[in-house]
């Protein structure tokens, strides 16, 4: 028994974040799928959500300053909070830059990536949740489909991204549509880095 108690809240800001960024990676889809006059609605949605997030990642930190006893070492904690943020933020950068650039009906491929994102950090969501009930074989297996999720993206990137280029396609578009590309490859390696990170945790405290 302890004589001191640790803080759980960690857990549950950890899900919090998890679960916002699901979130938003479902409205990210739903952007690159929405005309264009339908767009600015969605973006709103995704910036609140990461507005959630940064009050939550805030928390997360402040708590760290003013607790005696973690229940996973503080750089830990601060680590993943970090990794997690940089997700969501990312999300949201890049549905601005869509709504920005105007960039018009989105190719299938941006799409298909946006899929893979859901996908990834539903299994983020997963190894997160997981990893307060001390469940290491379904944190690292969750981790496992975070990094295979990460190469089915990859592979999508490349094929989609040279696409753009075939045949004599608009200028404008392409830079437009490139840079989209490299944000959506971009979010599934944050993806994997928060998933490396929790990976190192839970065996660490398996």
């Amino acid at each position: 028994m302890r004589l001191l108690p640790r803080d759980e809240k960690f857990f549950d800001l950890f899900t919090a974040v998890a679960t916002f960024t699901v979130e938003a990676a479902r409205l990210q889809q739903a952007l690159l799928e929405a005309e264009q006059n339908r767009r600015g609605a969605i973006v709103d949605q995704i910036k609140r959500l990461e507005h959630q997030a940064d009050q939550v990642t805030h928390e997360v930190v402040t708590r760290l300053d003013r607790v005696f006893i973690t229940p996973l070492d503080r750089e830990d904690i601060h680590l993943l909070a970090s990794r997690l943020d940089d997700v969501i933020d990312l999300i949201d950068g890049t549905a601005r830059r869509l709504q920005m650039f105007r960039a018009g009906e989105a190719p299938d491929g941006a799409t298909l990536i946006a899929d893979v994102i859901i996908r990834a950090s539903e299994q983020l969501q997963v190894a997160v949740q997981s990893l307060e009930k001390n469940k290491a074989g379904v944190v690292l297996e969750a981790c496992v489909q975070v990094k295979r999720l990460e190469e089915e993206g990859d592979s999508l990137y490349h094929e989609w991204l040279g696409r753009l280029f075939e045949g004599q396609p608009d200028a404008l578009q392409v830079i437009k549509w490139k840079e989209i590309y490299d944000n959506l490859e971009k979010t599934l390696d944050y993806i994997e880095d928060a998933g490396n990170v929790l990976e190192s945790i839970s065996i660490k405290h398996a």
